[in-house]
């Protein structure tokens, strides 16, 4: 059995985790119980500099249950740059990591799928949105034209797929070699010569609190993006996080 990390990164959840926990650790143990991942396997929340009581509240969901533990970094350091540090811990531990937002709103189940798919010798395996039919016409027509443009500047992405994915020790290993403060994850994982799978799911609304992607935040992703079309892997992997200001481990 493989040893699964799920990386949830956190910036200001104090509304959101309370909802969502209850539901990582179950899957979590519904996992280890079903013999699918080795009982050694752990949630671990990345609390990304959050000014509310995010990592107050990660640490009492420790205290309560071991196998939920913590990383927190200061100061705020983005979405993208709280997952990588997550992966980048997980990667030093050689596990399979599954990452996937606090809010719930990718389906939790499709793990199970995806741990399948790894099973079956892929590397790297996408949650992809099975359709957008709950969201405006003006969402549909920005979301398509956002992946092609993408597209055309060299950022080769999968239509439909955010930060919802398994990547095992082989995919963080090669991940790790590309640098910088901005990565690009979704950018990335394709770029990585390695066999990979999607599996498809069902998007739902947010659990509780807002969405902290604001129109600034997708702009600036959207830059990573074609910046990451022109990103090269190096020799030696990344250092470790210097922004890293607290772990919270059984």
């Amino acid at each position: 059995m493989e040893i699964l990390y799920i990386i949830v990164p956190c910036y200001n959840e104090e509304d959101c985790l309370p909802v969502t926990a209850p539901v990582f650790r179950k899957k979590l143990h519904d996992l280890m119980d079903s013999g699918m991942i080795s009982p050694e396997s752990r949630v671990l929340f990345v609390n990304d500099g959050s000014a509310d009581r995010t990592w107050e509240l990660i640490r009492k969901l420790h205290d309560e249950d071991p196998a939920l533990i913590g990383l927190s970094l200061s100061p705020n350091r983005g979405h993208q740059n709280a997952v990588m540090a997550g992966l980048m811990e997980a990667r030093k531990l050689g596990v399979v990591t599954v990452s996937i937002d606090a809010d719930l709103q990718d389906d939790i189940n499709a793990i199970d799928e995806m741990v399948k798919k790894h099973a079956e010798g892929y590397h790297i395996v996408c949650g992809v949105r099975a359709s957008r039919e709950t969201d405006t016409f003006l969402k549909r027509f920005t979301a398509r034209a956002y992946y092609g443009l993408m597209n055309l500047f060299g950022a080769k992405l999968i239509f439909d797929h955010a930060d919802f994915r398994l990547m095992d020790k082989t995919a963080l290993d090669k991940l790790a070699l590309y640098h910088g403060d901005t990565p690009f994850l979704r950018g990335l994982t394709t770029r990585l010569g390695l066999p990979w799978a999607t599996v498809t799911y069902d998007r739902s609304p947010r659990a509780k609190g807002e969405s902290k992607y604001t129109l600034k935040k997708m702009l600036q992703l959207a830059m990573k993006g074609i910046a990451c079309g022109r990103q090269k892997p190096q020799a030696e992997p990344r250092p470790d996080d210097p922004h890293i200001a607290e772990r919270l481990y059984s």
